[in-house]
């Protein structure tokens, strides 16, 4: 006689694997509300109403890319230039969805849908270090929820705060700097590998060279060729790895 034994419920809530995520998650959080105070100030500071940059926040919820169109917006760029500038800076979200895809791929679209909108950098890499296998496991979603409820709140909470403080901190203070700032403390631990630091460097020398084309382009440039120069290096180093096998 067989018996049928049934797969874990990832989406069954799991106490220690909620908790697990909460504390795991804790760290980040005081990054995430300077990060995000600095994104609200200068969506005000780029002439957005308090509206607009709340709806923003709201509804983009994506820190680089806001930072990358605000300066589009404010030179009143055409929306596709806007548009695409912001999706090339997230295409980063498309490799993140694909490596959580498949431990939820059973959960309603919607769920999937609103889970991916509320998953970034920090709270992905967290997760797929706790759970690397695609298996069913129980928690799995818990732990997940730990993650991404503690880093929403974080983010609007700094974001609304700086959209309130906007109006009231002086230009004076190069807010604009604070944001390239905040950009490089989260960019470098991100380049831990060498197709990353090419990347990186390839990236920078792009923006520098093509500083001067119209509606901030030369962002966009550097970003196609920074992401190029890194996956021809990446590929380069899995063929030495494979021919020395």
């Amino acid at each position: 006689m067989s018996t049928t034994v049934s797969e874990p419920d990832v989406a069954a809530h799991h106490e220690a694997s909620w908790r697990a995520g909460l504390k795991d998650g804790m760290p980040p959080l005081f990054g995430i509300v300077a990060w995000g105070l600095v994104v609200g100030v200068a969506m005000v500071k780029s002439g957005l109403t308090m509206m607009q940059a709340l709806g923003m926040t709201l509804v983009v919820f994506a820190g680089s890319a806001q930072l990358a169109a605000l300066p589009l917006i404010a030179a009143a760029a055409p929306i596709w230039v806007i548009f695409v500038t912001a999706v090339v800076v997230n295409l980063r979200f498309v490799i993140f969805a694909a490596l959580l895809a498949p431990h939820f791929s059973r959960l309603p679209v919607l769920q999937r849908f609103l889970y991916g909108f509320g998953t970034g950098d920090l709270t992905t890499a967290l997760y797929l270090q706790r759970f690397p296998s695609e298996k069913p496991e129980a928690g799995k979603l818990s732990y997940l929820r730990g993650l991404l409820y503690p880093n929403w709140i974080a983010w609007q909470a700094g974001s609304i705060a700086g959209i309130f403080l906007g109006s009231a901190v002086p230009a004076e203070w190069g807010l604009g700097f604070a944001g390239t700032l905040a950009i490089v403390c989260i960019t470098v631990p991100m380049v831990a590998t060498r197709p990353a630091l090419f990347g990186a460097l390839l990236a920078g020398v792009t923006a520098v060279l093509a500083h001067a084309l119209p509606y901030k382009l030369g962002l966009l440039a550097a970003v196609i060729v920074g992401m190029v120069g890194a996956m021809v290096v990446e590929a380069q180093i899995e063929r030495r790895k494979a021919a020395n096998v």
